[in-house]
This record gives C-alpha cells, sequence and structure tokens, in this order.
C-alpha cells in the first residue's frame, strides 16, 4: 500500500509546481514598455547606442546589460538530488528552484538551462561558448567524475566565476560548521582527527576545503565503499588519491577509533552505532546523506550524548544546506566582477557563515522556524532566513577577491557596501538608515511595557545591543529575567527592571495620576490599582514623570484600548490632534498614509492638521512631501455629501500656505497613476502622491491593512503622532523588528 502521506506531498508538489502558471520562473522587464518611445528605447533604433559603447569597451556590459546580475544554472540531469541519473529536461525543475533561490535570497538573477549531452567535452564547449551572456555559471548535479572535469575546464577557459555547487556549496557550510563545532568542544582544528565517509564530488570538496580552513592533511582519512583511501591503493583515481593518507585501517569501522570528527556523504545507515562509540569524547557527527543519513541523530546520541550532530535535513537541528552559501558567494563575486571564485574566496565565505552563528539570532529567524536559536550544540549553522546572511558573506567573498588579485572591480567603502546589500532585499533599511544613524547619536532610555512578551523583549534586547539606547523592562522581575536567561542574554541582572509591586517611586506615580483624574470620576483606590496592575498605565507613568524618554507598547491589548490606557497619563501635544501613520515602502516608492488609527471621522481642521503632520514626518523621512487628500471623487465627479470638510482642509491649506504640494478631493488613481493625473492638467502636483491623507478612520484602516496582505510592500506603523511624549503601539502581530523600528523611530524624534 503507498504512503498517503507522500502521496500527498507528491500531489501538493505537483499542484504547487502547475498553478498559476506552469514552473516557477518568469521574465519581467526591469524598464518601462508602454509606450512606443519606451519600445524604441530598449530595441530598435535606441539599442545601438549601448551595443556600440559595448564594442568599443566590453566591460561596459556590466553598465547597459544584465550580464553582471545574471548567472546560469546549469547541469545535464546525471545527478539529480538523490534521485539519480533521470536526464537533462527531468533536472529542469531543480534549476527553476535554484533560480528562485538565487533571486530570493541575494537578488541574483538567473536563468536554468538544461545541456542534453553526457559527453563533457560536448557539455564544456556548449557553456563555455555562452560566457559573453552571464556574469557566472552555477554547475548543478552532474555526476563524478564528470563534474571535476567538467568544471576545471570551464574555470580554465571562462573569465567569470564558475561553481559546482553541489562540491563547493556543502563544502563551505559544512566547513562553517565544523569550525564551530571543534569551537564549542575547545578542540584545534590542526590537532583533530577526522574522518570522511564517501568519495565523490561533495566528499572531496568538503575534504578539500576543510584541509584550508586549517585540518592537516595527515590528520584526514577518507573512505570510499572499498575502505580507507591509503597511498599504493589501486583501485583509486586520481582524484581520490590526492586525498591519500598512510593508515592501518582497512574500513571505516577501524578509521573511526579515537576520530574526533566523522563526516559523511555517502549512503543511508553507512555509520553503525557501535562504531560512533569508539570515537573521541564529544564527537563531532555530520552525517549528510539524503533523504535518510549516515545515522539518525537519535541513534547516534543514544551511545553518545556528548555528541554534536548535524545533517543534511531541515527536520533536525544543524542542517548543512547550501542555500546559506551559493547566493552570496556569487553575489559577492558578481559585484566585484570576479574571474574566477578561488579557494580563498570559499574559506572567507565559510568564516563569515562560522562567525555569523555565534551571534545573537534575530528575530526573523524566530518568527521563520518557530523556535528560539541560540549558538550552541544544536545551532552551530546559521538558518538560511537570517537576513544577516548577504551582507556578511557576499562582503567576506568581495574583500577575499580583491585581496586575492581576482576582482576587476574594487569596492572602496565596504560600510556603503554593505548598506546597499541590506537594502537590495529590505528597501526599508535604506529609508531608515538616517533614523538609526540619529538613534545610535543620541540614545535614549525606552521603556518597553511587555517586557514579560517574548516579542517586547527580543526587541529590547536589540535596542540596547545595537546602541539605541537603554530599555527599561516593565514587568514582573523574576518572569522577566527568566526570559532573559531564556533568550540567551548573559548578563541579566544589567537590564534595569520595573516592578510596579516594588517600585520606589509608586506614591509619586499615585499621587502624580490622581491629581489628573481625581475630577473625571476616579477614586485614589481606583488609581492605585490602575498605576499597580495596568502595565500600559505604570509605563506611561515612567515616561510621564521623566523615569524614561520613551514607550512602546501594543502587544497585548487592543490599539484602541491601549491608547485609552495611556491617555489617562499623557496628553496630546498642545493643540495638536493625535493619529496614526502608516508607511508603506516598496521597491521604488514610499508612501504615508493618515489618519489610520483614531479619528473616525475628522473635521476639515483635523484633516489640515493631520496633512500638515505628516508631511512633517516624510520630511523627517527624506522624502519630499507631495500631498493628496483621498476620496471615492475626484474634483466633484462624482458630488456626493461627504466632500465639504475635505474641500474645507484644503481651504485651510490655501489660507496657510504650508510649505508643501497638496491636492483634492481625488480618488487614489488621480493621486497616483501618472496617466490619469494627465487628465487634470491644473492638479498642483508635481508627480504622484507620497502622502495620502484618507477622509475617515473606516477606508483608512480598512486600505492599510489590505495592503499589508496584498500588495506585498513592507508596512512599519501605525506610527503615532501628535503625543506630548515619544508613545508607540504596535500592533498586536507586531515582530520583534517591528517592535524594534517603532522604538527606534520614537528614540529619535521622527514620530511622536
Amino acid at each position: 500500500m503507498a504512503d498517503e502521506t507522500n502521496d500527498f506531498t507528491t500531489r501538493e508538489a505537483l499542484f504547487y509546481h502547475e498553478t498559476i502558471r506552469p514552473g516557477k520562473i518568469e521574465i519581467i522587464a526591469s524598464k518601462p514598455m508602454a509606450t512606443q518611445r519606451d519600445l524604441s528605447l530598449a530595441y530598435s533604433p535606441g539599442v545601438a547606442a549601448p551595443v556600440k559603447a559595448i564594442a568599443e569597451d566590453p566591460a561596459l556590459a556590466a553598465k547597459y546589460t544584465a550580464r553582471s546580475n545574471l548567472v546560469a544554472v546549469i547541469s545535464n540531469g546525471t545527478a539529480i538530488l538523490g534521485l539519480g541519473n533521470l536526464g537533462a529536461l527531468a533536472s529542469k525543475p531543480v534549476m527553476e528552484g535554484k533560480a528562485v533561490l538565487f533571486k530570493r535570497f541575494a537578488d541574483v538573477d538567473s536563468i536554468d538551462l538544461e545541456l542534453d549531452t553526457e559527453d563533457p567535452e560536448a557539455f564544456i564547449n556548449a557553456v563555455a561558448l555562452m560566457e559573453p551572456s552571464f556574469g557566472g555559471i552555477n554547475l548543478e548535479d552532474i555526476k563524478a567524475p564528470e563534474c571535476f572535469i567538467i568544471e576545471q575546464a570551464l574555470r580554465d577557459r571562462m573569465n567569470i566565476p564558475v561553481m559546482h555547487d553541489d562540491q563547493h556549496g556543502t563544502a563551505i557550510i559544512a566547513a562553517a560548521g565544523l569550525i564551530n563545532a571543534c569551537h564549542l568542544t575547545g578542540r584545534d582544528l590542526k590537532d583533530v582527527k577526522m574522518v570522511v565517509n564517501g568519495a565523490g564530488a561533495s566528499a572531496l570538496a568538503c575534504t578539500a576545503l576543510i584541509k584550508s580552513v586549517g585540518v592537516p592533511h595527515e590528520n584526514v582519512i577518507v573512505c570510499d565503499r572499498s575502505g580507507p583511501i591509503y597511498p599504493g591503493r589501486a583501485d583509486v583515481d586520481q582524484w581520490k588519491s590526492a586525498h591519500a593518507v598512510p593508515t592501518e585501517a582497512r574500513s571505516l569501522e577501524e578509521a573511526l577509533v579515537g576520530a574526533d570528527i566523522f563526516l559523511g556523504l555517502s549512503a543511508a545507515g553507512a555509520l553503525e552505532p557501535a562504531w560512533v562509540e569508539k570515537m573521541a569524547d564529544q564527537p563531532i557527527i555530520f552525517a549528510m546523506a539524503n533523504p535518510t543519513p549516515e545515522i539518525m541523530p537519535d541513534e547516534a546520541r543514544a551511545v553518545r550524548p556528548d555528541a554534536i550532530i548535524a545533517t543534511g535535513r531541515s527536520d533536525f537541528p544543524n542542517q548543512v544546506n547550501n542555500v546559506l552559501g551559493f547566493p552570496f558567494i556569487f553575489r559577492g563575486a558578481l559585484d566585484v566582477r570576479a574571474t574566477t571564485i578561488n579557494e580563498e574566496m570559499k574559506v572567507a565565505a565559510a568564516k563569515a557563515i562560522a562567525e555569523l552563528a555565534r551571534e545573537r539570532v534575530p528575530e526573523e529567524v524566530a518568527a521563520a522556524y518557530g523556535t528560539n536559536h541560540q549558538f550552541g550544540r544544536e545551532y552551530i549553522i546559521p538558518a538560511p532566513f537570517d537576513p544577516r546572511l548577504m551582507e556578511r558573506v557576499s562582503c567576506a567573498v568581495a574583500k577575499a577577491a580583491m585581496d586575492s588579485g581576482v576582482a576587476q572591480d574594487r569596492i572602496e567603502d565596504f560600510d556603503e557596501y554593505a548598506l546597499a546589500l541590506r537594502s537590495r532585499l529590505n528597501p526599508t533599511t535604506s529609508v531608515l538608515t538616517r533614523v538609526y544613524d540619529e538613534a545610535k547619536a543620541h540614545p535614549k532610555r525606552m521603556v518597553f511595557a511587555e517586557a514579560e512578551e517574548d516579542v517586547a523583549l527580543r526587541a529590547a534586547i536589540q535596542f540596547r545591543d545595537f546602541g539605541y539606547g537603554e530599555p527599561i523592562l516593565v514587568g514582573r522581575t523574576e518572569k522577566v529575567r527568566e526570559k532573559l536567561v531564556e533568550l540567551a542574554v548573559e548578563d541579566p541582572d544589567s537590564f534595569e527592571i520595573a516592578n510596579s509591586a516594588n517600585y520606589p517611586d509608586i506614591e509619586q506615580m499615585v499621587d502624580y495620576l490622581y491629581k489628573r483624574l481625581q475630577r473625571r470620576g476616579y477614586t485614589l483606590r481606583d488609581v492605585r490599582r490602575m498605576v499597580n496592575q495596568e502595565r500600559n498605565v505604570f509605563a506611561a507613568l515612567l515616561v510621564a514623570l521623566d523615569k524614561g524618554d520613551g514607550m512602546i507598547t501594543g502587544l497585548t491589548r487592543t490599539y484602541s484600548q491601549t491608547a485609552r490606557e495611556i491617555a489617562k497619563v499623557i496628553d496630546a501635544k498642545p493643540g495638536a490632534t493625535p493619529f496614526g501613520v502608516h508607511m508603506v515602502i516598496g521597491k521604488n516608492h514610499t508612501t504615508f498614509l493618515a489618519d489610520t488609527t483614531i479619528n473616525e471621522r475628522p473635521s476639515a481642521e483635523q484633516l489640515a492638521h493631520i496633512a500638515k503632520e505628516t508631511a512633517a514626518v516624510a520630511r523627517r523621512m527624506g522624502h519630499e512631501p507631495r500631498v493628496a487628500f483621498l476620496s471615492y471623487s475626484t474634483f466633484g465627479n462624482p458630488s456626493g455629501q461627504w466632500l465639504g470638510n475635505i474641500r474645507d482642509a484644503v481651504a485651510i491649506l490655501d489660507a496657510e500656505d504650508p510649505g508643501f504640494e497638496y491636492e483634492g478631493e481625488m480618488a487614489p488613481d488621480a493621486a497616483l497613476n501618472p496617466k490619469v493625473m494627465s487628465l487634470y492638467p491644473f492638479s498642483r502636483l508635481s508627480g504622484p502622491a507620497n502622502v495620502l491623507i484618507m477622509p475617515g478612520l473606516q477606508s483608512a484602516n480598512l486600505s492599510a491593512k489590505l495592503l499589508r496582505e496584498l500588495s506585498g510592500d513592507t508596512i512599519i506603523g501605525p506610527m503615532l503622532i501628535g503625543s506630548e511624549k515619544p508613545v508607540q503601539i504596535a500592533p498586536m502581530t507586531s515582530i520583534a523588528p517591528d517592535v524594534l523600528t517603532l522604538a527606534v523611530l520614537a528614540s529619535a524624534g521622527i514620530v511622536g
């Protein structure tokens, strides 16, 4: 009987690949293609200009074409995953998947090419002839020993990076993991004894790179199906014989006696538990056969609980996953126009990955995997969704290419390059860079009102770790301290915890709040209860009494309820109307929406005030504001009963001359679509609006949430504007980076 789970998985996988449009990739134009002029520039006659320029100077291809960011993923299908030689056409889903990973993780454009030949020379000639098309070549799923021949020949013939990822991608990640495993067990790489089981492409590449990072040649025994490879063994080829060492061992079992490390790229069940028992203390076991490893982790731990274990599977800790390496290695190589990927670049990548795993793990990783990873025996390799990988690995690779003399371009400012890398996949970074710099330059004391919540506490830890200021953690002292320990904070006692049960200035707080509320129906007993039991009230009092400079909350209660609690303590700025702004950040735009949180049916005066304050936020964020008052009507068409306050708000700004562009009432397309805007030549907007003033809370809140769910853009907010003190209320669904961003915005004085 067939396994129903596997049948379901197969159906799901096939449906995934066929739905919407067949396959996983498509070509999208990066330039406008809407008009005859666009087409004339893209093709004839405009295309002649870059053609002539490149003919005169071939290096200009990197400037005028996509070549410098284009990698070909090429296979002949002779070693597809663990499925064997199924042919070139059957490899296409894998190659498309690899192309998608290049784009997802490193913003590298990629196209898959499947070559229907098992003749190495024909394969080599076909690929070499395509050098003008691509900035790099990623070889994939080619069986040994042909893969060695093909890769070396192409590296010799081509002046662009060529890498067989099955070999070197696995090697780089495995080397990084081994560096950290040795670190955790107190081993020096030059002293370890390692046994490699498997002598195929991946195993030999891993062996070579691990030797490059510091393990001596004589300390490594490589075994194939016939046992250890030693000098004089008759049945080994030139690639295996390069790793031959003298040894008395004649079997894998004998080779493992006293070994520190087992590295397997062989077959399921190849490592017996009894053999693991004979390894050295705290053995390091990398069982990377897929889909079933050489030994299952639970079997290894049953005999050696002190072992550090890695596999190639995502359902066990310490996954050796190529996606940690190849996108960022090619990213760095492409950005300096490297002529090859050499050993120095691979070693640099391995060390950068190893170092990253030792740092505190950000919230994005925890959110993606549903668990709290921290460096240790079950986290020696970073997770693929760690957003820092591209910056760290690509910078290391680019620098190594420059240092080793294979880079045709140079990066003069690596801080600027790192920022550019972060911005490629996270446009928020470039928009907020100035804000983060301002927060670091003037660190503040930020009150985190919900410090017993993991999300809030992670954000607070990052707030301090990144140098934005000192967090004040509101919560029960022991509970907060326990969570700090759980999150691997080395010095939990160094954090300031504010507990209403024993806070020294509690009477001052009660007195302050009672004077505010005694004529609003609250008794002294009511006030004391609120101060002692309502975390938002207590946190707001810390800010009101200058015990902290700002406050962040919102994770445990609805926005409106949280806002009401804070309003008991902190007023709006004199003459201000508090309101909320969502910031929508796309690849080529940043747009501000207001009011999305507070005012249900704002008056003309309130709309004018919201427009001016939101424009000020846009300016502080580095944008020249163009304000549109939105409506279902565009300049009276159609007419209706809800337009008066919008028109009056525009009239108020007319009388004030606020110093920025504004227009309304207008429908969204008249504010954002240049073609529609052209129908209204009298409009005062010089371009698409970037500040959208919504007519009422219902439409504003709906729009913001629809954009969050459907647009694919990055949404920041809501950001609370108009409070007398810097206070921000995060949505209940926020993750730590969302909370951190709002805290930094408040700390830097950009919003509030």
